[in-house]
């Protein structure tokens, strides 16, 4: 059985860092992407960005180029979402999501999902 989990959201200032870990057990993505959406009150689920785990190619929303980075430690079957100048808009639960089939950006096309994890930013 599949299993991911995140860890590492909470409660910090606007402009400061956070970093989300994924950590994935019963099965490698070594083949496979997995990424990060988000979900505000009352808004649909956004896609945040994208790994591809044998390539190590990376795509991300527009709202979070340049503060945001996706990375994978293959060793420990992790990702991680390091935010950096993080703003109030940022706040929502962060999911981690794995092996989509089509569009990366499609959360419709993501097989697994972890429970979230909340992050919020005060201005």
């Amino acid at each position: 059985q599949v299993q991911l989990v995140e860890s590492g959201g909470g409660l910090v200032q606007a402009g400061g860092s956070l970093r989300l870990a994924c950590a994935a057990s019963g099965r490698t993505f070594s083949d496979d992407a997995s990424g990060w959406f988000r979900q505000a009150p009352g808004k649909e689920r956004e896609f945040v960005a994208v790994i591809y785990w044998s390539s190590g190619h990376t795509y991300y929303a527009d709202s979070v180029k340049g503060r945001f980075t996706i990375s994978r430690d293959n060793a420990k079957n992790t990702v991680y979402l390091q935010m950096n100048s993080l703003k109030p808009e940022d706040t929502a639960i962060y999911y981690c999501a794995a092996s989509p089939r089509g569009s990366y950006y499609d959360k419709e096309r993501y097989r697994y999902w972890g429970q979230g994890t909340q992050v919020t930013v005060s201005s």
